[in-house]
């Protein structure tokens, strides 16, 4: 039988009567003629539980030990998934992630799937089960530990199923009923998109959109996996949600399809460093070692042979930042005059796969910016998008500006 992926998050499984209703969606799959594979989240709420519960025990935790307690979120909600299923005289098993095997990394809270061996599950599918209730987010190490992927596992460990069984489509959902040109809590204007391509659903869940986790759609894109966004919370039909595809399939020819923002970002300079060959070399991999996620990087030009040397990382990471580079300094590797950090900045983008053909994005960007009175402190661009730091009392404001100018709302 065809297989069919389905991804619960975990306000989707809140509590027994959101599992029960998960359930019969599920049903209508498997009564479709699917073989269902259920991925499942921890209940809404339980998995920060657990991170807490860890961090009270032992605040410099084993993270060997950190993965076992906070899988076992997943455990719960996918043995009542399946009892639940089971009551409605549906064929289902629950199964962990040692079991399938989800063989991983051993990189414990933030491991990286490397096969999924379809054999055991295929298996149980021949002798009658119709659905496979995996718990999501977690794997087994070469070591035979349990491991986590992070934040938003989940997501990845549903493409990667959906990959590694062939499986006809993966439906992720969750508590919005698809993705948007832009935060409807921002813009009353946002349009949900019936359609978005696999490198425009990424640059925005790079870029803060919340939608899907960025690993996942790398995944799908890179297997070529489709991808339905649905919402757990109304009733469905064939066209409901938003489909993640290949270019090819997207109807829409825009320049920009949204508008993505990020609140928790940090402007850091280095000011006066040494223009030399390798200054970036060795400013920056001091920073890839300590785990700094750099975004926007700017150089400026250098005057009697200094220069200043600005980027952007989430707030969150300054502090780490800063002792790199402090640690740095105090090496000899670098030599600067002053760290300045500005943690109150905000990442606004215009993404698109239309920037390719179209010109005047970048225009019509800085022209609604300015003639709302907002200063651009740093710009970045790749082929399909445009990011400006700004300060962050404006950005609501650059967003809908943005979203109006490029007139988002209209379907193209």
């Amino acid at each position: 039988m065809p297989v069919l992926v389905m991804k619960f998050g975990g306000t989707s499984v809140a509590n027994l009567d959101r599992i029960r209703r998960a359930a019969k969606r599920v049903g209508v799959e498997v009564a479709k003629g699917y073989d269902v594979i259920v991925i499942v989240s921890a209940m809404s709420g339980k998995t920060n539980e657990l991170v807490g519960w860890v961090n009270e025990t032992s605040p410099l935790y084993d993270a060997r030990e950190y993965d076992a307690v906070v899988s076992s979120g997943e455990n719960v909600t996918a043995g009542l998934m399946a009892l639940t299923l089971q009551e409605m005289d549906i064929p289902a098993r629950s199964w962990q992630g040692w079991q399938v095997p989800v063989q991983t990394t051993s990189a414990h809270a933030s491991a990286r799937i490397e096969d999924i061996p379809p054999a055991n599950i295929e298996a149980k599918f021949a002798e009658g089960m119709r659905v496979a209730v995996v718990a999501g987010f977690q794997g087994v190490s070469p070591e035979g530990r349990i491991t986590t992927l992070g934040r938003g596992g989940s997501d990845t460990t549903a493409v990667a199923f959906a990959a590694a069984f062939g499986a006809e489509r993966c439906d992720i959902y969750t508590d919005v009923d698809g993705v948007y040109t832009t935060d409807p809590r921002i813009s009353s204007k946002a349009r949900k998109l019936d359609k978005i391509a696999f490198e425009e659903m990424l640059e925005l869940a790079s870029l803060g959109a919340k939608v899907l986790q960025t690993r996942s759609v790398e995944l799908a894109m890179r297997y070529k996996v489709k991808l339905r966004v649905l919402s757990s919370f109304e009733e469905q039909s064939d066209e409901a949600g938003t489909l993640v595809c290949d270019e090819e399939e997207v109807m829409e020819n825009r320049p920009v399809s949204g508008i993505a923002y990020s609140r928790d970002e940090a402007k850091m300079t280095l000011i006066s460093v040494a223009d030399r060959p390798g200054i970036a070399a060795a400013i920056f991999g001091p920073l890839s070692e300590a785990g700094i996620n750099v975004d926007m990087i700017i150089q400026n030009i250098a005057e009697d042979g200094r220069t200043d040397m600005t980027f952007s990382c989430p707030t969150e990471q300054v502090a780490r930042a800063e002792k790199a580079m402090e640690d740095a300094k105090s090496s000899g590797a670098i030599n600067y005059h002053n760290l300045l950090a500005d943690t109150d900045v905000a990442k606004v983008s215009a993404v698109g796969i239309g920037m390719r053909s179209q010109s005047g994005v970048a225009a019509t960007m800085f022209k609604t910016l300015s003639d709302e009175g907002i200063n651009i402190k740093v710009i970045a661009t790749s082929e399909i998008k445009i990011s400006v730091l700004i300060d962050r009392k404006y950005m609501e404001l650059a967003v809908q500006a943005l979203h109006d100018a490029f007139e988002l709302e209209k379907a193209a």
